[in-house]
């Protein structure tokens, strides 16, 4: 209301189209929260150079039991306190963005300024563009994606699944995943073209866009961010009393509650195996 609506207005009045138009604001978006970006970024970049310590502790304790859990758990935990690092650091400024999303994602639907406004093979930015419709009902297809497809929409779908895979590589931690969680952003990235490709072509045109930004941003962020000085800073912060977070303290002191518990019980099922 503040922010989108006026940018539309001011540039509308200056006679440009609303294609180049969702372009600026796309960049201002970005722009704006690329700050938050790169500390996600960073974070990500911190817990990436810090994987071949985290591997080193799952094969000091191996094994899907609880108690190998656990110790697994407390010594990846102390590794982070050491140099200073959260693991919740990284999500933090990705969920301060999510109102900036939000307002973006309930703008597009109900924006009067976009409708009968054509944009390249989009004919009205206010709803779907069409690459390919049909008539009658084709079983599942139809029940999902109506009876179009949406070009902008699988654009934006192409480009997310690229980003996904990309990004998933470069923030894998080392630490190991449920089987079925590891594919999940991917079928995310899939599952949002049937969930969007009805909605309005200006939106998914923004969200191609801003997709398309993102990986450029990475790229670039990457090309910045010396991991190897990251690394070291890390290992200097090692050498450093330092001081455990509220929320790290929180933690620990709960694993030790945990294991407290569990060798309770495993002496509990001893005692009761012994009787019987």
């Amino acid at each position: 209301k503040w922010f989108v609506i006026p940018v539309f207005n001011f540039f509308q009045s200056q006679g440009w189209s609303m294609g180049l138009i969702i372009l600026i604001l796309t960049l201002m978006v970005k722009l704006i929260i690329s700050p938050l970006t790169y500390k996600s970024f960073l974070s990500s970049a911190k817990m990436r150079v810090l994987r071949p310590q985290i591997h080193e502790i799952e094969k000091k304790y191996p094994g899907k039991e609880q108690d190998a859990m656990m110790k697994r758990q407390q010594a990846t935990m102390e590794l982070y306190n050491k140099v200073g690092v959260s693991p919740m650091s990284g999500c933090l400024p990705m969920l301060i963005q999510m109102p900036v999303l939000l307002a973006l994602f309930f703008f597009f639907p109900s924006a009067i300024e976009l409708r009968q406004q054509s944009f390249l093979w989009a004919d009205d930015l206010s709803t779907y563009d069409s690459l390919i419709s049909w008539s009658g009902n084709i079983p599942l297809i139809t029940r999902f994606l109506g009876n179009h497809i949406s070009i902008f929409c699988l654009l934006m779908t192409v480009v997310n699944v690229i980003y996904t895979k990309y990004n998933m590589s470069s923030v894998d931690t080392g630490q190991q995943t449920l089987p079925g969680m590891k594919h999940m952003p991917i079928f995310m990235s899939v599952f949002m073209f049937f969930f969007l490709n009805s909605y309005p072509s200006g939106l998914n045109y923004y969200y191609f866009l801003s997709t398309l930004f993102t990986i450029v941003h990475t790229f670039l962020m990457k090309q910045f961010i010396n991991e190897d000085k990251i690394l070291a800073q890390l290992e200097e912060n090692k050498k450093r009393p330092k001081k455990k977070s509220g929320f790290m303290a929180r933690l620990e002191e709960a694993q030790k509650l945990q294991e407290k518990q569990a060798r309770e019980q495993a002496k509990a099922n001893a005692k009761r195996n012994y009787r019987k």
